[in-house]
This record gives structure tokens, C-alpha cells and sequence, in this order.
């Protein structure tokens, strides 16, 4: 085997391992034997970098407040207390762009939807 075919040569077909194996695909499992979590994730800087470029985006959208009138329909307000929280300051320590941002980064995580249900149980 000459040089060119040793580095051009074929390599084996990729296998599609998750039909086989649904349950573990979607309990963390992975082909390679090492169980998967949302924390382990986090800590590959690809993964990371995808969360956070994702989270950047919708921290950068316009943050509009809506009401509904007596006749049903939707108004922008501004005269809410909650506009003020959400767009220009949740707190004396973030921006909305920051709260946004980090609001995004952990709907990943379960801890966020539980942190989320227990809001509006106050509200």
C-alpha cells in the first residue's frame, strides 16, 4: 500500500446505535458507556459555547409588556410594575440583558422549571 491509499483509505461505516437503544438515548445513556447529564454537558466547551451564543441571541430581543383590554385586545403597556423589572432593571445587581441572558442559559436545566412554578405560585 502506497503512501496516498494509506491516508485516503476508507474507514469504517459510522453505525446508527438509538434505535436499538432508545431508552438509554433519552435517559443519558451514550454509546460510549459514560452516562450523560446536563452538569457533565455543560463542562464541554462546545456545549457551552452553544448555550451561550443561543442564550446571547434571546437576551437580544426586544422585551415588549403586553395587556389585554376590556374588549379582548392586546396593548403594549409600560405602566405595569413588572415592565420595569423585565426590561430596564430586575435588580440593583443585573441589567435585563444579563437576566435574560442567564435566564436562558438555565432553561437547560431542570432546576430552572422548578424555580419557575414557584414564582408564579407567588404571584
Amino acid at each position: 500500500m502506497n503512501f496516498l491509499q494509506k491516508i485516503f483509505r476508507s474507514r469504517d461505516k459510522p453505525q446508527n446505535r438509538t434505535p436499538g437503544s432508545a431508552w438509554q438515548f433519552y435517559m443519558g445513556g451514550s454509546t460510549s458507556g459514560k452516562a450523560v447529564s446536563e452538569t457533565s454537558a455543560m463542562q464541554i466547551t462546545a456545549v457551552y459555547a452553544c448555550v451561550r451564543i443561543l442564550s446571547e441571541a434571546v437576551a437580544g430581543l426586544p422585551l415588549h409588556l403586553y395587556e389585554y383590554d376590556g374588549k379582548g385586545n392586546k396593548m403594549k403597556t409600560v405602566d405595569n410594575p413588572l415592565y420595569f423589572l423585565l426590561h430596564d432593571e430586575p435588580n440593583s445587581e443585573m441589567t435585563s440583558f444579563v437576566f435574560r441572558e442567564t435566564t436562558a442559559k438555565q432553561e437547560t436545566s431542570d432546576s430552572f422549571h422548578s424555580m419557575v412554578e414557584l414564582l408564579i405560585s407567588r404571584i
